[in-house]
């Protein structure tokens, strides 16, 4: 169980990684890369799996914190396909939806690790 949830951690983290990644990769020309689409979806998948197995084990969990995170979480997924979707139409990215993308996302690992 642990290395499962190790495990779930560091594809949470890769997750992270790729959102604010490509966010700062592409500041000054804002888009969404694939690599923030896909990061979105790893943090969602990863993040749900976190919760169920530590509920699993001891159950000691800060639930509006969680709540916080997925809503936030939800509005970088929900921006990202928005940001895909106008890439694979070949039209140009808003400059909002490309750094809401990575904004939220920062601000998703302030709430992480300051809450």
């Amino acid at each position: 169980m642990d290395f499962l949830f190790s495990l779930s951690l560091f594809f949470h983290i890769l997750g992270a990684a790729a959102l604010v990644g490509g966010w700062l990769a592409t500041f000054r020309k804002p888009t969404v890369l694939q690599w923030q689409h896909i990061g979105a979806w790893v943090q969602l998948v990863s993040g749900v799996l976190l919760v169920g197995l530590a509920e699993m084990g001891d159950g000691d969990l800060n639930h509006v914190k969680i709540g916080v995170k997925a809503l936030v979480l939800i509005a970088v997924l929900v921006t990202a396909i928005i940001g895909r979707r106008r890439v694979a139409k070949n039209e140009t990215v808003p400059t909002g939806i490309a750094h809401s993308v990575g904004g939220l996302s920062l601000i998703n690992i302030g709430l992480a690790v300051f809450w």
